[in-house]
């Protein structure tokens, strides 16, 4: 029985035991370091089950956030954290030769809620009111370069849950000034857009599918839509 009982003791033996920092509830993406205090624990390990990258001391986290959700029990790493600056999106990208820029100020609804950001193509939608009364949108332009993005980022939603669930993120309450590259005679198009009509933006990744698109009025929403 005293064999028995002295094999774990014995398996142990000679083992290194070491300190980590492991997450001690769930830590949401954004959240930072200097919160982490009463959110993490130390546990003693294995040496050989450490992570590489491992955090001792939260000191080395100074002034970063975490980059992704950690879970309970999760060991911290360096690599999860990083400076708000560094994941900032670049504030604006140069102009390709040949193209010049022109502003557009438009509602969040417009603009995908307001995740624009410098970099970004999209696909430009002009909606009008023919002289007739007659309603009118269509595809304009596509694949926009966006060279800059000024306006109210989103702010957290004050309904969402708190504890086990990351807050989500609402639109800006205001509109933004969306800047974009184009050729001279598509910059015309938008300011017609913009003085005459209503623009809408829609992201248009590479590889997005732009084909397809028709003058949209009463006359033609309803063309080859099943009855």
């Amino acid at each position: 029985m005293a064999y028995v009982r002295g094999a774990e003791s014995r398996a142990l033996a000679g083992v290194r035991s070491v300190g980590v920092l492991v997450a001690d509830e769930l830590i949401p993406e954004g959240t930072s370091a200097d919160e982490l205090a009463g959110m993490v624990r130390t546990e003693t390990v294995p040496a050989k089950s450490v992570v590489d990258g491992r955090v001792t001391d939260l000191e080395e986290l100074s002034g970063r956030v975490a980059t992704v959700d950690l879970l309970p029990g999760e060991q911290l790493l360096v690599g999860r954290f990083a400076r708000p600056e560094d994941l900032q999106a670049p504030a604006t990208v140069d102009v390709p030769q040949g193209l010049q820029e022109i502003s557009v100020l438009l509602e969040p609804q417009r603009t995908i809620g307001g995740r624009l950001a410098a970099g970004d193509t999209v696909g430009v939608y002009l909606s009008q009111v023919l002289p007739d009364g007659t309603g009118q949108t269509s595809a304009v332009l596509h694949r926009v370069l966006v060279t800059q993005v000024q306006g109210a980022p989103a702010t957290p939603d004050p309904s969402a849950a708190d504890g086990t669930e990351t807050a989500a993120t609402g639109a800006p309450a205001e509109s933004l000034m969306v800047t974009l590259a184009l050729v001279a005679k598509d910059a015309e198009t938008v300011v017609f857009g913009a003085e005459h009509g209503s623009l809408w933006l829609s992201l248009e990744p590479e590889g997005a599918d732009t084909g397809g698109t028709r003058v949209i009025d009463p006359g033609t929403i309803y063309v080859g839509v099943p009855r």
